[in-house]
């Protein structure tokens, strides 16, 4: 033990035989619980596979680029639905990042008194707790009726465009785009300030002392040192809006028809799930859980593009 003391740097104590095993079992544990949600979710995957083989065995790839879904007839064709959610969450992205990274900025820095800055972040943060048919509610009876005119206005200033080429006429993708928004600025929000405010002081002190402005230590140093929090606030943020059900059935038209027009009604896979799943029955389910199956993969394809990316992004 002297010589152990000897040779340990000066004010740091040799660590106890029961701090070492404190420390793998912890190791140990969150090895475990890591191999557990892994587990549960490919336990998730295999059982909505067993459930759709029937319909992956009579419809095949198909499936995915046919847009007849038709429970009488049996046929089944999921690409409105696929298109509905890739574009809805899409759109929501292209509006809540912006706003949601430039929030973040805005809350983290010195820009407002901390008496301020505290209740605006509790605003943001509580819009993630307000239930998801309350935001289907306001927008049926706040924002389709604000955004009727403003439709019509695009429609007939840019109805030249194949995404302006139907007027809004009430639930559609744009409705439903601006809920997701709304749904997912929280999220993006909270861990993008988080992953800003966990940063080192001294990143901004050096920054500051060879000479940067406020603006180009914020934009050159703290958000590229962030980077990987931020997009992993956006990740969680996308599947949030892919996977979102209540508020975008309630508004986004739940046509089952392919139309580019973002004024135009239109439908998503969970949408889809929410709708037909309770009453339906025998091929009909096994369509659902394709149609599940693809939203699942879809999630997971997007992920791995995310990892990648801020991959590639940490090497340079």
């Amino acid at each position: 033990m002297a010589t152990q003391a000897q040779n340990s740097p000066a004010g740091i104590q040799p660590r106890s035989s029961t701090e070492k095993t404190l420390d793998q079992a912890f190791v140990w544990l969150t090895r475990i619980l890591a191999l557990a949600v892994a587990g549960v979710l490919i336990y998730v995957a295999v059982v909505v596979g067993i459930r759709a083989m029937p319909a992956i065995a009579k419809y095949g790839l198909g499936f995915l680029f046919s847009s007849d879904w038709n429970p009488v007839n049996e046929t089944y064709g999921a690409l409105p639905m696929i298109y509905g959610t890739i574009v809805s969450a899409a759109l929501a992205l292209l509006f809540a990042v912006p706003l949601g990274v430039g929030t973040a900025v805005f809350l983290s820095e010195n820009f407002l008194p901390l008496s301020v800055r505290t209740p605006l972040i509790f605003m943001v943060e509580l819009l993630a707790a307000i239930p998801s048919v309350v935001y289907g509610l306001w927008g049926i009876f706040v924002l389709i009726p604000f955004l009727l005119p403003i439709g019509e206005w695009l429609h007939t200033n840019f109805g030249w465009l194949p995404i302006f080429s139907t007027p809004l006429r009430g639930p559609g993708m744009l409705p439903a785009a601006i809920i997701l928004t709304i749904m997912i600025l929280p999220i993006i929000t909270a861990i993008s300030r988080d992953s800003l405010g966990s940063l080192p002081p001294d990143l901004r002190q050096a920054s500051l002392g060879l000479g940067a402005t406020r603006w180009e230590t914020l934009f050159r140093v703290l958000i590229p040192a962030a980077f990987s929090g931020i997009v992993g606030g956006i990740m969680l943020a996308l599947g949030r809006a892919m996977g979102e059900t209540m508020a975008v059935t309630m508004i986004i038209g739940n046509a089952n028809q392919l139309n580019i027009s973002l004024l135009a009604p239109a439908n998503t896979i969970a949408s889809l799930l929410a709708n037909q799943f309770a009453e339906a029955s025998g091929l009909q389910v096994a369509a659902l859980m394709y149609a599940g199956l693809v939203l699942f993969l879809i999630t997971l394809i997007v992920n791995v593009l995310a990892e990648l990316i801020v991959r590639q992004v940490k090497k340079f």
